[in-house]
This record gives structure tokens, sequence and C-alpha cells, in this order.
């Protein structure tokens, strides 16, 4: 199965729960994105990383790892995100050591909060990406490695709460998605596809 390679385009406040997250990835030789929800302490290592200004006074977990890592000699040669169940992505890392490569099970934001720390490679395949992804068309432009962290900024047309997508036609949740890529609400356009997939699939 082919490898596609990903980057973060931005972390921002979950649109559908609570305190959570939602990491955005972009397809390097593509127009499709891949949202994923994340914890609060996730999305924090995440951003340390990507803003290099920001420096906790001690080392996060994932800090301390890079450096016990480094102390023997184990890098992460790249990290592959290799299935989604049930909306949960799973994720593999890629480390070497002595010329050895061991195959590491992985939470999916662990796996990026690494990977940024190691400058490896994040790659997904091509059937999860046709499954999860989410088509930005030609004429939609945005912004990269953003961290945004006003949630009324990040959401200035609300959509239709993911509870009540199941009230929709499907007419109704193909209009639903193309106005939340509009908005860059890329988590919401991946619950819309979800519906449309489930129903497809009765």
């Amino acid at each position: 199965m082919s490898l596609l390679r990903l980057t973060i385009n931005r972390i921002s406040y979950s649109q559908t729960q609570n305190g959570a997250y939602s990491l955005i990835l972009d397809e390097v030789k593509g127009n499709r994105k891949l949202p994923i929800v994340i914890g609060g302490f996730e999305a924090q290592a995440i951003a340390t990383e990507l803003e290099k200004e920001i420096r906790p006074p001690r080392p996060l977990t994932h800090d301390l790892f890079k450096s016990f890592a480094n102390h023997f000699d184990i890098t992460i040669k790249k990290v592959i995100i290799h299935k989604l169940v049930e909306g949960v992505f799973y994720s593999s890392i890629i480390c070497e050591r002595d010329k050895i490569e061991e195959i590491i099970d992985s939470r999916t934001s662990d796996a990026i909060a690494l990977a940024l720390r190691f400058d490896a490679p994040i790659f997904t395949y091509e059937s999860l990406l046709e499954k999860a992804g989410i088509v930005l068309d030609s004429n939609s432009t945005v912004g990269t490695s953003k961290i945004s962290r006003d949630p009324d900024k990040e959401n200035p047309n609300k959509q239709t709460p993911a509870s009540n997508f199941e009230n929709l036609s499907i007419n109704e949740l193909e209009k639903s998605i193309t106005e939340a890529i509009k908005n860059e609400n890329y988590e919401i356009a991946a619950k819309l596809r979800d519906e449309i997939s489930k129903r497809n699939s009765k």
C-alpha cells in the first residue's frame, strides 16, 4: 500500500467535544485534510514544539522521551497513521537503533508530538486518507502551521451540532460539508462525511 506524507496545518478548539482540540493534517501532494480529535495535554505537547519560542520550565513527557532516546542512540525514522476504527486513529512509530528497526504502537497524538521532536515525517495510507480525508476544492485557501486559541474566531459560522446530523437529508449533509470546509471547520466536515458514509453503507 502506498504511503502519503502529511504535514501539520493547525490545532484548533474542537467544534464537537468540550475540552478537546482538533489537529488538522494536510496531504503534502494533494488537497485533502485529515482532522484528528486530541486531548488538551496532547495539543499542548504539539503546540509547544510548533511554536519554538514556547518552552516549559521543565521537560514535558515527550521531551523526556526524546532525551532518553538520544541517550541510548534511538531515533524515530517516521510515523505512520495506519488505521481508523470507530473514529479512533491508530499509529505506529518506526524507530531505529544500531541499524535495527522496531515498530511501536502509539496513540496518534503522541506519535505526532514525537515526530515533531525528531524531525520525522508523518505518513498515512491512501486507503485511510480516502476514507477519512476531507477534500479541499481548488478555489479554497488556508494558512498553515496556525494554532488557533479563540473558539469564537475559529467558529464564526457555527455548524449544525453532530447530534442533529441524522435529521438532515443527504443533500443537506453535502451542502453542510461544503459550508464547513469553506469556514475551515474540518472536524465537523469529517463528522458529516461519516454520516453520509454510514447511510450509504446501509
